[in-house]
């Protein structure tokens, strides 16, 4: 290995995802030496495999659906199918401009960008294409790769993780998707309005199961309601290959039958053979573990985004990656409150949240201290014109501040701003009611919300 000491930068960042860029980005701008190394394309998993494209995904599935349902609004439109390559070109184009713009920032701020796959080599250096990259400090940020589960062997065939769904070349005309979180209920959302016929297979008794009961419970109507079939409660046992398809048999021996079967357990860290039980960085599962200031075991290393057993979110990796920059510059950072990061799945209708749910401040308060209020968007004005469903879920210590907040309906992810504002400012509910909401909107449903458990509720009953 050609050791290259001619610079010392003062930051090596292996990772070119949410994580590491932002840290690359906010730590040139700071005045830090920074060097970002890549073997795909800066931007990661959210930009090429992630957010960016499923939610494109999303949209033209909403398109679809505004087609087929335009006469309930007066307008008259066909609907005559999925162009698959079409949607692909948009999906693609929409990649396209983020990653260009993106290339141009990294170089604007001077980041030298390394592109290859690299591997930590000491506590202060990675080694890319034959060269030592030296660094006062080294960030990994190699972030994540779909999970499967034991005896489930993922051939990108019939059985398939996300990274190969948003790239098939049909729509499948019936699916399994295991896996009912986040993952899951989006592509089981985005393919039944492409004309699907959609199964979810979830071993814990509820869809989005990390999020409030009330909220997965909307979301579980919405979906039958949708003609998305789902099975709860019991877990996976085997899947094989059929004639012309793949048959799934669950825990009780039920059995369910489809064209091609999506595996959405999650994603596992990016960790092995690159170097870092070898440096003594302490792991756990694959994770590499931190402290509240992303910081690992070792002084010279720290760590961010899905490498960490933290939310998997492409924000909380900004916001990890700019932490770790804003420190190693010597400004004064304050650690993530984890709980106050909001949260979101589009699937259609979308459920957005921030804060803890009712059950968990339960827990930590006392039943007692607990307040809990729906306001159901039927008295609002704007999702009627929508023709969406939900509710507005607010979790209150009794007497004292918003601790959560829970959102079923479209564009609940549009409205999840204020919320954690109302969070994370430790806001009274007679102090958001005070706040004017702008009428028509969706917005305003988060203000009647607040005035309802203010106790003077204007479009709601008492």
């Amino acid at each position: 290995m050609a050791n290259d000491a001619s610079t010392v930068f003062d930051l090596v960042i292996l990772g070119g995802g949410s994580g590491g860029y932002a840290a690359a980005l906010r730590g040139a701008q700071l005045g830090l030496d920074v060097a970002l190394i890549e073997k795909d394309k800066v931007g990661g998993t959210c930009l090429h495999r992630g957010c960016i494209p499923t939610k494109a995904l999303l949209h033209a599935g909403e398109v679809a659906d505004q087609a087929r349902e335009s006469e309930q609004f007066g307008v008259k439109a066909t609907f005559e199918g999925i162009d698959i390559a079409g949607v692909h070109k948009y999906k693609d184009g929409v990649i396209s401009g983020l990653y260009k713009g993106l290339q141009g920032l990294v170089a604007s701020r001077k980041v030298t960008y390394i592109e290859g796959e690299g591997r930590l080599s000491s506590p202060t250096s990675v080694d890319v294409n034959g060269q030592r990259i030296q660094g006062r400090h080294v960030l990994l940020a190699t972030g994540s790769v779909p999970k499967s589960l034991p005896g489930l062997e993922i051939d990108g065939n019939r059985i398939i993780s996300s990274d190969h769904a948003l790239v098939l070349d049909r729509v499948p005309k019936s699916a399994i998707i295991l896996g009912g979180g986040v993952i899951g209920v989006e592509f089981a959302s985005a393919w039944k309005s492409f004309g699907s016929d959609v199964t979810v297979v979830e071993g814990l008794k509820h869809l989005v199961p990390v999020e409030d009961e009330n909220s997965s419970k909307l979301l579980e109507r919405a979906f039958r309601k949708r003609g998305i079939k789902f099975n709860l409660g019991t877990f996976f046992q085997k899947a094989e290959y059929t004639q012309d398809g793949v048959k799934v048999t669950l825990a009780d021996g039920k059995e369910f039958e489809a064209e091609v079967l999506l595996v959405a357990v999650g994603r596992g860290p990016v960790s092995q053979g690159l170097g870092y039980e070898e440096q003594g960085v302490a792991m756990d599962r694959g994770y590499v573990l931190v402290d509240e200031y992303m910081r690992t075991n070792v002084p010279t290393i720290s760590a961010v985004g899905d490498l960490v057993p933290t939310l998997q979110l492409a924000h909380v990796g900004f916001a990890e990656g700019i932490l770790v920059a804003e420190r190693l510059a010597g400004l004064k950072t304050v650690p993530i409150d984890y709980d106050g990061v909001p949260r979101v799945t589009y699937c259609h209708p979308e459920v957005a949240s921030v804060g803890i749910t009712e059950a968990k401040a339960k827990e930590i308060y006392g039943a007692d201290k607990v307040v809990a209020l729906k306001y159901n968007l039927a008295g609002n004005g704007k999702s009627k014109i929508l023709n969406t469903a939900g509710e507005i879920k607010l979790v209150q210590v009794k007497d004292g501040a918003v601790v959560g907040v829970h959102m079923v309906g479209d564009r609940m992810g549009e409205q999840v701003g204020e919320a954690q504002l109302i969070y994370n400012w430790e806001a009274l509910p007679a102090e958001v009611a005070q706040l004017i909401h702008a009428h028509p909107t969706q917005n305003e449903a988060l203000g009647e919300a607040h005035l309802a458990l203010a106790g003077k509720p204007l479009h709601s009953h008492d």
